[in-house]
């Protein structure tokens, strides 16, 4: 076969030396056709590819071959057989050929049925209100100054095509339920099945089919709202293929270039923002003539009805160290002091983390991200001040208490005096019961009636616990009394008068009866 160079240089003694045929031949040492070949038809290389592949040995059995492939393509992965089994089976047929030519047939086989069934796709078409779509994408914007890689959100209606797009710091199964929280809460409703791929926030076990094990949390969600869940199968991104193009779509129109934010709700709220505007100034791809976000407010009809906030949360089992703190992702939060040593569950949210003992809150903080952050709320302390009151002055719960002027006016003038600490920790002792706006009033109102002190403090907060008096009713009057009753005791001792002015006995007459003949009983 001609190679590059050769047909290069044909050409060149042709055209640019002007060399015949004859010439070119002798001293190429190529024959005469093939010169007149290149010459007329122009080309600058020449392929051969062989038209008919002989398969001497493995031709007659070419048919018996192709439908033990096919055969074996049906079953499921792990029971079907290796291509050294087929071979063997081939030759226990009375195949006489190498291991080899099943080999690379079995190859190109396979390779032409793939290409055969990923080259076509069958349209889809979904009623208003039965599926929507979701699927994470990794963006990357700038929050706060630095470059943040962001994991968003992406819900999808299948019919009306409307976009719903929330941007989160992890794919935690908290951020799942929350996503799906904003998104009904957005679209005013929920699609009656949902469509996923096979992540584990949502999917604990894959079985043969379209059966999965679903975790516990999310089935819980699906039931929530009303919705029933569909996996796709395992690297097949073409069954959810609408919100695989809204990733594209997205990242190409909302984070092309980079914007910058100073936090997620700023984000959040802008991604929101464009999604409307993107529905509405983009024309829905079946129907031509109305844009997304029409088509969209007809579906919200047909949508089941949004029924609040699903209880989303991922609980983690914990233990309280005896710094009162509890780690959780990289990050320590504190809890009551009470709680220390024991057992605790940890509801994580997508916004806030929760500490539960025994039925009840032991503590809740803004969720914070990152690592190596220590987040203390100094109430939870207080139970260990009132063992510890040295503690209040050089306490890292402490440090940054901002609290309100009269308290700290009370905690400058008591730290100047003997037990001043003990009588802080006393006072702050009445924040969790009575609120630190009435802590606050009582230490105003102890600094304008002298020397400030613990007792004065607590008996202004016990003065405004007690109920306030009852209320003055004005009687109308045609209710007052004509004659109105008068508090006499004299008039008690006619129980003790005979009608006619003698002493009566204990027993001996009936005082009412006396009573009531001298008129006196009303």
């Amino acid at each position: 076969m001609l190679v590059v160079e050769t047909i290069a240089k044909i050409r060149r003694a042709c055209f640019q030396d002007r060399k015949p045929i004859k010439q070119i031949c002798r001293e190429l040492l190529v024959s005469r056709n093939t010169v007149r070949n290149v010459v007329r038809s122009g080309v600058t290389e020449v392929t051969y590819e062989r038209r008919v592949q002989p398969l001497p040995k493995i031709g007659p059995w070419k048919d018996k071959l192709e439908e033990m492939l096919a055969a074996n393509a049906r079953k499921p992965k792990r029971e079907g057989l290796t291509r050294i089994r087929i071979f063997e089976e081939l030759r226990a047929l009375g195949y006489d050929g190498v291991y080899d030519a099943v080999r690379r047939y079995a190859a190109t086989w396979s390779k032409e049925e793939q290409e055969a069934s990923a080259a076509a796709y069958v349209p889809l078409i979904f009623d208003p209100g039965e599926a929507c779509q979701f699927d994470w994408s990794h963006e990357i914007v700038v929050i706060d100054g630095a470059a943040t890689t962001v994991k968003v959100a992406h819900v999808r209606l299948c019919h009306s095509r409307m976009l719903f797009v929330r941007a989160y710091p992890r794919e935690t199964q908290e951020m799942v339920f929350d996503a799906h929280d904003k998104a009904f809460a957005f679209f005013s409703g929920a699609c009656t099945r949902g469509i996923y791929d096979n992540m584990k926030t949502a999917v604990d076990t894959i079985f043969v089919g379209r059966d999965r094990a679903y975790n516990r949390r999310v089935q819980q969600m699906c039931g929530h709202y009303l919705v029933d869940p569909v996996a796709c199968t395992p690297a097949s991104g073409w069954e959810k293929g609408q919100v695989e193009n809204q990733v594209g779509v997205v990242r190409r129109r909302f984070f092309v270039p980079r914007s910058k934010f100073k936090s997620y709700a700023e984000l959040n709220a802008w991604l929101e923002d464009r999604c409307v505007a993107w529905a509405k100034s983009h024309p829905h791809q079946e129907l031509r003539d109305r844009t997304i976000w029409e088509v969209f407010e007809d579906e919200r009809a047909s949508l089941v009805p949004y029924v609040g906030p699903f209880d989303g949360f991922h609980a983690v089992p914990a233990s309280v160290s005896k710094t009162c703190l509890v780690r959780f992702y990289k990050n320590r939060y504190s809890v009551d002091g009470r709680a220390v040593g024991r057992p605790v569950e940890i509801r994580a949210y997508a916004e806030r983390v929760e500490f539960w003992r025994d039925g009840k809150i032991v503590g809740r903080h803004e969720r914070a991200f990152g690592r190596d952050k220590a987040i203390y709320d100094p109430l939870h302390y207080i139970p260990v001040l009132a063992r510890k009151p040295g503690a209040l002055r050089n306490g890292a719960p402490f440090k940054d208490w901002e609290l309100p002027s009269a308290i700290r006016r009370i905690q400058r003038k008591l730290g100047k005096v003997p037990n001043g600490d003990r009588q802080m920790v006393q006072i702050l002792s009445m924040i969790p019961t009575d609120g630190l706006g009435a802590v606050d009033a009582a230490c105003a109102e102890a600094l304008n009636e002298g020397p400030p002190a613990a007792s004065v403090v607590i008996n202004i907060l016990a003065r405004h616990r007690q109920p306030p008096p009852p209320l003055t009713i004005d009687t109308p009057d045609a209710l007052r009394l004509t004659c109105e009753p008068v508090t006499d005791c004299k008039r008690y001792d006619s129980l003790r008068r005979h009608i006619h002015g003698k002493i009566t006995g204990a027993g001996r007459d009936d005082p009412a009866e006396a009573l009531r003949h001298e008129g006196r009983l009303r």
